[in-house]
């Protein structure tokens, strides 16, 4: 089970901290990753990493607005996002898998978080 946490309404030029918690994945390592899916748009990947290696994918563009960690536990992904901006208005999903291809792919993944919504005004 995933659950995120952390969206909300914000104003442009703050940032936002968003938290995905694993529980109940029985393996060791994982790929966890985050997508976003603007209104009438595809679901996209932002960022992913494996939890063993932690090793980290950006989409392109993505690296320095969006940070992706994982906390020493490693059940815990967070997504943080820098200068917001109106752009960044968008459900944003958390994602795992025991092992994937391609990070940020939403067809590599078969757990899925319900989502939640940031709004940038």
């Amino acid at each position: 089970q995933l659950v995120e946490s952390g969206g909300g309404s914000v104003q442009a030029g703050g940032s936002l901290r968003l938290s995905c918690t694993a529980s109940g994945l029985t393996d060791d390592t994982y790929y966890m990753a985050w997508f976003q899916q603007a209104p009438g748009k595809q679901r996209e990947g932002i960022a992913a990493l494996n939890t063993g290696g932690g090793v980290t994918w950006y989409r392109d563009g993505a690296k320095g607005h969006f940070t992706i960690s994982l906390n020493n536990a490693k059940n815990t992904v967070n997504l943080q996002i820098h200068s917001l901006e109106p752009a960044d208005t968008a459900m944003y999903y958390c994602a795992a898998a025991r092992w994937v291809h391609f990070p940020l792919r939403s067809d590599s993944y078969n757990y899925w978080g319900q989502g939640t919504q940031v709004t940038v005004s």
